[in-house]
């Protein structure tokens, strides 16, 4: 049995110590050499101070940045948790939203829906639409949207509400990645917002669409995807030219 149980014993040693330890580092040697920014997370960093990576969305707000497409990744582009909604092009929740009860008893939004996310891109970029009731009855005092009401009346049996934009609407405007995690969005996308952009940062139009165009990344390969605009970079670039940390 010794005799049986040493040359496996062995074995095991030599193919843990070259494949667990030996080869793991060789690779991460030659990731280190040959492609430093790769293998490190293609971090990008701003005065001394990592800000996000390439590779990974983040969440925009505020007018005078552009905003990135939805994100279902736990609560929005969290790298631990990315995920897709998992619903199906048939789904009445995918597409009208749902609410909820919180631990108060207070109705809150559970998933917004595509319907609510048109409204809000619509509103957010100044965009033309038909509405089958005024848009200003599901607003709140302080003017903002209440995506609760609106919810409902997308579900609303009898009567739902149809809103129609009268621009069409990018996909990634109101859908979510497989990952959750896209950090970036369609050149058509980036335009519609330009305007917004340019007027909260009071600069001209066509400067905040020559960058939109200089953050264009090509197909890959030229053959491969889309071309597509890294929303961070963009934003970033825009920091810049305002002076901006």
């Amino acid at each position: 049995m010794l005799k049986q149980l040493k040359p496996a014993f062995l074995m095991m040693v030599a193919m843990t110590v070259i494949t667990g330890l030996a080869y793991p580092a060789l690779i991460t040697a030659i990731a280190q050499v040959a492609f430093p920014d790769q293998a490190n997370g293609s971090l990008i960093t701003v005065n001394g101070q990592v800000v996000g990576s390439r590779l990974i969305g983040q969440s925009f707000t505020r007018p005078e940045y552009f905003h990135p497409r939805p994100s279902n990744a736990g609560n929005g582009y969290d790298p631990t948790a990315s995920n897709g909604s998992q619903l199906g092009p048939t789904s009445a929740k995918l597409f009208n939203g749902t609410t909820k009860l919180d631990d108060k008893k207070n109705e809150v939004v559970d998933f917004d829906g595509i319907k609510d996310r048109i409204v809000h891109y619509i509103v957010e970029n100044g965009l033309a639409y038909d509405s089958s009731r005024p848009l200003d009855r599901f607003k709140d005092a302080q003017g903002n949207l209440d995506d609760v009401t609106l919810i409902k009346a997308f579900n609303d049996e009898k009567a739902p509400l149809r809103v129609v934009p009268k621009t069409p609407i990018p996909a990634d405007a109101v859908t979510g990645s497989a990952s959750g995690l896209d950090p970036h969005i369609s050149p058509r996308n980036a335009d519609i917002q330009a305007a917004r952009v340019a007027a909260a940062r009071k600069m001209p139009v066509e400067t905040v669409k020559a960058l939109i165009a200089a953050h264009t990344d090509d197909r890959t390969l030229g053959i491969f995807g889309e071309p597509a605009v890294n929303v961070l970079e963009l934003n970033l670039a825009l920091d810049g030219l305002a002076g901006r940390k």
